[in-house]
């Protein structure tokens, strides 16, 4: 289905997280692509590069935030404001949006963290799509939560971290997606608000693909009585394309063009997991131990109050000269679809690990808050497409996993298993696969309105 150019209108409003922005330009992308004319109305916090989209109207809005409230340290606190901030001029933003007679707008999109613009929307009577940037059973287990509470597993005790949460296999006590905030009762307001906008919604949208998470998607069917779409993966609907918020050092991939094929174990962790520098140290002499090569990703912020490199244990870049390369950030999908990659170590969020099993890279996951203890639960007992870092930072089990996954015969069958994964992402795109007839479904459904 093509929408008739010039007579419908989408309105995207993406939260402004590295991690929500990239899916949900690529989803404007697609739609720009089939037809439809886009407005990204955005906050000024991390605003997107409007040079790089000249096919979009952008529209700013004031989102209140001081310059100390710039931190993604808390964020709780963060989105808590947002939402706060935001519903005036988002209100004023639209109304202008909607009163241009020249097109009809079809329906606003909006990340399901923005839980506020489910009543914006219905004052307009405009249709409002849920888009979740995360995976179908990581929103599942948010909601969720209010159960795991009710059955005593939060707050979690030291003493039943590993026990198995026998409602929702295959998940432990210790993965269940909790955020560290200094208000704890806020994040409780913040996901009973955002699973009550998103069941009040028009429809829901999830960067996944059927094949991977058929019996999640059964399951949030019956718990949400809306259509539900899976279209994913959206980047790879079209060449690479970045919508990077920081710089990206391509000397990385001047560095891979000279490893042999599929040495390098890739690490990054993403754009705002943080640690200390004792953890620093684990991650640095874990690597350094495995006498593997490795792309190491140490973005600013990475480690609190300090200057990354600067901090790096002594001994540790003489112990692996020659053998590692490290950069402040990296063209992932580049980085990933290169052929000396064998490995990525990863922190699980979930682009990272759609993009890893695109590229069909194996994984070892660290995961460090939120969805990504969901993930990784999944990508290691479920899909079996990696391995778990079950201590945390340790870097005796960090030599020992990369070893397994780089040299090692389980590491072979891992990696035959993602491989596979990834010829099947290939056919759900193509015409009459999954995501592409999900997508045409969704197409559909809003020009239907």
């Amino acid at each position: 289905m093509q929408a008739k150019k010039g007579r419908h209108r989408l309105v995207l409003f993406p939260v402004p997280l590295q991690g929500h922005i990239n899916p949900m330009i690529h989803l404007a992308s697609i739609l720009h692509l089939k037809g439809f004319s886009i407005s990204i109305i955005h906050t000024q916090f991390n605003s997107p590069d409007h040079s790089k989209y000249p096919n979009f109207a952008f529209h700013s809005i004031p989102d209140g935030l001081l310059e100390h409230q710039f931190s993604t340290s808390d964020l709780a606190a963060l989105v808590t404001r947002l939402n706060l901030n935001c519903i005036r001029p988002f209100r004023e933003c639209l109304a202008s949006l909607l009163s241009d007679n020249e097109e009809h707008v079809a329906s606003l999109i909006t990340d399901s963290i923005w839980h506020f613009t489910q009543d914006v929307a219905d004052s307009f009577k405009l249709p409002r799509i849920v888009f979740r940037t995360t995976s179908v059973c990581s929103f599942l287990a948010f909601h969720a939560l209010p159960h795991f509470r009710e059955k005593g597993y939060l707050p979690k005790q030291d003493s039943q971290l590993e026990a198995r949460v026998g409602e929702f296999p295959p998940l432990k006590v210790k993965d269940i997606p909790v955020i560290k905030t200094r208000f704890p009762e806020s994040l409780d307001r913040i996901i009973s608000l955002m699973m009550e906008g998103t069941k009040a919604a028009s429809g829901l949208i999830f960067n996944t693909f059927k094949e991977l998470e058929d019996n999640e998607l059964m399951k949030i069917g019956q718990e949400f009585c809306i259509p539900i779409f899976a279209v994913g993966p959206l980047h790879k609907y079209f060449p690479a394309s970045s919508s990077s918020l920081l710089r990206q050092d391509q000397s990385a991939i001047i560095w891979l063009d000279k490893q042999a094929p599929k040495s390098v174990i890739y690490v990054s962790f993403g754009s705002i997991a943080e640690m200390d520098e004792t953890q620093l140290s684990e991650v640095a002499w874990g690597l350094a131990n495995s006498r593997q090569p490795f792309l190491w990703v140490i973005r600013p912020g990475l480690v609190q109050n300090s200057e990354e490199l600067a901090r790096l244990p002594n001994g540790f870049l003489e112990a692996v000269e020659g053998r590692g390369y490290i950069v402040e950030w990296a063209p992932q999908q580049e980085v990933l679809a290169h052929p000396a990659i064998g490995g990525f170590w990863t922190h699980s969020g979930w682009n990272s690990t759609l993009e890893s099993i695109c590229e069909g890279v194996p994984m070892i996951c660290s995961p460090f808050f939120g969805d990504q203890m969901v993930n990784s639960r999944f990508v290691n007992d479920v899909w079996k497409l990696g391995l778990q870092l079950e201590k945390g930072l340790d870097r005796e089990e960090i030599e020992m996993l990369i070893r397994r996954l780089m040299t090692e015969k389980e590491g072979e069958e891992i990696r035959d298993r993602v491989m596979s994964l990834k010829d099947t992402i290939n056919s759900c795109l193509e015409q009459g696969g999954s995501s592409n007839q999900s997508l045409e479904s969704f197409i559909d459904y809003i020009l239907s309105f």
